[in-house]
């Protein structure tokens, strides 16, 4: 039977080394609220023990990809970092609901397992977990030799976090006047990548302009997406945080608005932080226009932050990478000025 589960394009054998060379990485996130993990049916985590001390816990979820990040990944051959972008994605969307993750759950599928590669993708799932004190519960390794093409991989994840409900956001006392400060990203995330691509194809991902600073195109591409777990927690003990946006697909025209009560809106200042070199590579190589660039690309503002403008500065005090971007406006959408 398995000859012929073979000769159909689904190697068992390779699943199992697969999740054999995974398995220490796996259960090095378990801690004491992981009743039943790796090799169970079914991902047991001990909620009492998670929740304790919380006076109305919330539960906060989402679930997302890398994208076509992955064939930028698998071009080059370096699997060891889109496992980080995921669960770094994951955590921030559930943070802007002030949330801190429990536990996570990943799915890897291909036309044909490779256990390194496989290996190597889970290993940074789990890296990014340990990273954040969030156990990777349980996942899926899928082998789908007629749906995916020879050699590529898809990446997604779960991620369940918590909340105590006085202290979710975005609070409903976000108002004109307030402050919009940035936290930079490190490159591209995980959003914008099928134009990304399409434009690198020009030099290739092997090609070192000049405005890179010697890194190559697909090193910067690979950049791996920020988390701002350890940010927030420093901003939210030194100043009251009205609502954050994690600038993901649609940019901050779209995002940014999500957090923001009905009839306001938000005026960003051009030149107001410092934009990653990969961004003019593709704006100015792709001939992008400014519009089209601020919807596709998170253009530098990785995680935005809103605060009462009179915080401004102790907000600044306690994450100094953050930046002074813009104000919240009366009349809906955001502007660039």
């Amino acid at each position: 039977m398995s000859d012929a589960y073979a000769a159909a394009g689904v190697n068992i054998a390779a699943a199992t080394r697969a999740k054999e060379l995974m398995s220490a990485a796996v259960r090095s996130t378990h801690g004491p609220a992981v009743l039943a993990g790796m090799g169970a049916f079914g991902g047991c985590f001990d909620a009492a023990l998670a929740l304790q001390g919380l006076a109305a816990p919330v539960l906060v979820s989402s679930a997302d990809g890398v994208g076509t990040k992955t064939v930028i990944a698998a071009a080059l051959g370096r699997y060891d970092t889109v496992g980080q972008d995921l669960v770094n994605h994951c955590v921030n969307d559930i943070l802007v609901q002030g949330a801190k993750p429990l536990f996570f759950l990943d799915y890897v599928a291909a036309a044909r397992l490779d256990p390194e590669q496989v290996a190597a993708i889970v290993g940074g799932v789990a890296t990014a977990c340990r990273a954040v004190g969030c156990a990777l519960l349980g996942g899926e390794t899928a082998e789908m030799p007629d749906v995916y093409a020879p050699g590529a991989f898809d990446l997604a994840g779960t991620i369940v976090g918590v909340v105590d409900r006085a202290a979710m956001l975005p609070r409903a006392d976000i108002a004109p006047g307030d402050a919009v400060l940035a936290l930079p990203s490190s490159g591209l995330h995980t959003n914008g990548y099928s134009l990304a691509r399409r434009i690198a194809a020009q030099d290739g991902y092997a090609a070192r302009p000049a405005m890179l600073g010697g890194e190559s195109v697909g090193e910067a591409l690979l950049a791996i997406h920020r988390c701002y777990l350890g940010d927030v927690a420093a901003l939210r003990a030194a100043v009251t945080v009205k609502g954050l946006a994690h600038i993901t697909g649609g940019g901050v025209f779209d995002n940014l608005p999500r957090v923001l009560p009905t009839g306001l809106g938000a005026r960003i200042e051009r030149g107001s932080w410092a934009i990653p070199p990969i961004f003019t590579y593709l704006v100015e190589r792709g001939q992008v226009a400014e519009a089209e660039a601020y919807h596709a690309l998170n253009m530098g503002l990785g995680m935005l932050v809103v605060v009462a403008a009179a915080n401004v500065g102790a907000a600044l005090s306690a994450t100094p990478e953050a930046r002074h971007v813009g104000t919240i406006t009366d009349g809906a959408g955001v502007r660039l000025e």
